[in-house]
């Protein structure tokens, strides 16, 4: 009896042992040296020193306090002591990981970028230390020792990332948020895009790390005579009215086996596929690549010809399972519907049965739209999904409950119902489900997911052709480029996020809103294709200044008439802009791969205004992900009641949590100095209407 049991624990040592391995980690490292942990994306840390029983005397070890503030969705890079950074305004830097205190920092010296990173990528090859991290539309190679950048890289340190791409793209708008992916010299760059039919194509695209040099491209947009061409028109990689299908949260490497898993969005434009008839690949997809050389190996389509925005919203999850007394590694991918596909690595199987679900197939005119949509039968979803939903889902809290029921009628609701003109509730909605922090994972072969359930409803009407036809030229730029999320009127809707430009003037200068026309802002995308005379005029428009008499534009872009667009990103929320849908708003999951069963499912989060009331455990939205130790614990911020907090990671219970000084929409990190074990997030709030923040915080034991 006593040899069996020695046997069983020999033989459970050793496939954590090989579970370990297979994660591409290694347990000795106390560094946290990639994007969230490591190539497998999994978020996890093997340090223990910080456990479930000692988490509640956590104190503040060290803060950094940068000269910009705004939102920072960075996950940092502690590599050797040293810990590396993007702050608000994607300048990186580097401090000493025990202290806080900054070693070097570096911008571009163009331009102060306004978009919003989420890391850096770092390469060595035993002698030289390189700092990858994009700034604007370009790729920077600097020194990780000096913050200085490395000349011989690319154009004096820099690659412009729109290299590559067809001519017609080259001035279309490009930008990375999301760290490339390592894979020997080489790095795999994740790009954002458009999201309308300007959009440029969505290519993989990787780089030599050395030279900066272009070494392969994966067209997700097929040319002819590549496999999945005949599932667009046949024009269609000419990139003249539709473009995107691009990876841009991210991507996980099988180091090993040499294998890139790349999960993709949707092609552009985004809410309506009449002009791109077919199923579309490889849009909305995760792709299996050679990371050599970017040849397809498999790949699995999560929906088909999307409409509806659903785009996989972050890197897959390397993981080992235990099926039938046998070890299996594979590949997970949660996404914005709720859902979570998990794969065989190697052969791309399903571990878990996929059904193709009938979804209506009667959409608006011009409309063709594909007869089924994949479901996995396990793990159930842990969001509910918009079919699910009643009158009685309406939130009890609402002061407007009866107008919202009547509303609610009025729409849409079915499993993939199509966009319309009387409004499609999205719910899970546009930022998911599941979102860009991710998910973590353990080498026991449970997933932890943190998710949003916020309705969106899309509602679609045809193009404002008689507001056009009498708009003066900057009105014209303004309704073609910024009017479906800033309203005709340019009210905005603050509620869903996006800001009045009325009166634009008064808070900002002309220099300040070119900028952000061109490059963007967070996330709003810039319209570096508009001519000069287009962004006088449309800035001349905004600031009330334009000259009626004036005549057209010269040399004006035509953007790709479409018959049908969204009127715009809109919430569905009550009268005190809160969700209308009933709580919870926010959950966190944990779910047993090995069996697809859930473990637990918690609320996540509160909602501030509601607490004064004594409502408690509505959970809310959230932005950014979790970290799981070996010692027990998930550790996770993302909530825009600015708290931070540590859960037993086998019940779900808070153990601790604390008041950030600013709200982490980031995913922390965790490593080890000196024996002392760290936890550091990056804390600069202003996303869903929170206080601006500008700090790195450590926390650590006394």
């Amino acid at each position: 009896m006593k040899r069996l049991a020695i046997f069983s624990l020999f033989g459970l040592l050793f496939l954590s042992i090989l579970a370990w391995n297979n994660a591409d980690t290694d347990p000795t490292d106390s560094d946290w040296p990639e994007y969230l942990g490591g190539p497998d994306r999994n978020h996890y840390s093997e340090l223990v020193d910080i456990t479930p029983s000692n988490v509640d005397q956590l104190k503040i070890a060290w803060r950094y306090s940068l000269p910009d503030s705004g939102q920072m969705q960075v996950n940092p890079l502690v590599i050797d002591g040293v810990l590396y950074g993007v702050s608000a305004s994607v300048q990186a830097f580097a401090l000493n990981a025990a202290t806080g205190k900054q070693l070097w920092r570096f911008g571009d010296p163009l331009k102060d970028w306004s978009s919003t990173s989420r890391g850096v990528a770092y390469w060595t090859d035993g002698k030289e230390q390189r700092i990858l991290y994009t700034a604007g539309p370009n790729l920077w190679a600097l020194d990780a020792k000096t913050g200085k950048p490395i000349t011989s890289f690319g154009d004096q340190g820099k690659v412009d990332l729109h290299t590559g791409l067809p001519a017609v793209a080259q001035k279309k708008f490009i930008i990375s948020n999301t760290p490339g992916t390592i894979f020997e010299d080489l790095i795999v760059m994740p790009v954002r895009l458009s999201e309308g039919s300007d959009a440029a194509p969505g290519d993989i695209r990787a780089f030599n790390v050395r030279t900066g040099k272009l070494a392969w491209t994966f067209h997700t947009i097929p040319y002819p005579g590549e496999y999945g061409y005949k599932t667009f028109p046949k024009d269609a990689y000419l990139n003249t009215y539709t473009g995107a299908a691009n990876n841009w949260s991210g991507m996980a490497v099988d180091r090993k086996r040499g294998i890139l898993y790349v999960p993709t969005g949707s092609a552009g434009y985004d809410f309506y596929g009449g002009n791109r008839k077919g199923q579309n690949l490889f849009a909305n997809c995760l792709l299996a690549l050679d990371a050599r050389t970017g040849k397809r190996l498999w790949h699995f389509q999560t929906t088909h010809h999307d409409v509806w925005d659903r785009d996989m919203p972050a890197p897959p999850n390397l993981m080992t399972l235990q099926k039938d007394g046998k070890s299996i590694d594979v590949v997970t991918q949660v996404t914005k519907q709720g859902f979570v596909f998990v794969f065989d690595r190697v052969t791309g199987k399903p571990i878990y049965p996929i059904k193709e679900v009938p979804v209506p197939t009667v959409g608006l005119k011009g409309e063709k739209l594909w007869k089924t949509q994949p479901m996995p039968t396990l793990p159930l979803p842990y969001a509910r999904q918009s079919n699910a939903l009643t009158e009685n889902d309406i939130s009890p809290y609402a002061e407007n409950r009866e107008e919202l029921k009547q509303n609610f009628r009025k729409y849409k609701t079915g499993f993939y119902d199509p966009p319309s003109i009387e409004g499609t509730v999205i719910f899970p909605g546009y930022d998911g489900g599941a979102e860009w922090g991710g998910a973590a994972a353990d080498p026991e072969g449970t997933l932890y997911v943190n998710s949003n359930e916020m309705a969106w409803i899309l509602t679609m009407k045809p193009p404002a052709t008689d507001l056009l036809a009498n708009a003066s030229p900057g009105e014209r730029v303004y309704l073609n480029t910024c009017a479906s999320c800033h309203g005709t009127d340019r009210k905005g809707n603050a509620k869903s996020g996006f800001p009045t430009l009325v009166d634009i003037g008064k808070k900002r200068d002309k220099e300040f809103v070119t900028q952000i026309v061109t490059a963007g802002k967070g996330m709003m995308p810039g319209f570096p294709a508009l001519s000069n005379a287009e962004k006088q005029a449309l800035v001349a428009y905004l600031f009330g200044d334009e000259k009626k008499e004036v005549g057209a534009v010269a040399g004006a872009s035509k953007p790709v008439q479409l018959p049908f667009y969204s009127t715009g990103y809109n919430k569905f929320l009550d009268s005190k802009g809160l969700p209308a849908i009933s709580p919870p708003w926010g959950q966190l999951s944990a779910i047993n791969l090995n069996t697809g069963e859930y473990l637990w499912q918690v609320p996540f989060g509160e909602e501030p205004t509601l607490i004064a009331k004594g409502i408690r455990n509505t959970g809310v939205e959230n932005y950014g992900g979790p970290v799981v130790t070996a010692s027990g614990l998930l550790f996770i911020a993302a909530t825009k009641d600015g708290m931070f907090r540590a859960f037993d990671k086998r019940s779900g219970k808070v153990l601790w949590e604390t008041k950030l000084p600013a709200a982490a929409f980031a995913t922390p990190a965790t490593y080890s100095i000196d024996g002392k074990q760290y936890i550091v997030l990056a804390c600069g709030g202003t996303k869903l209407g929170t206080p601006k923040g500008n700090q790195y915080v450590a926390y650590a034991l006394p």
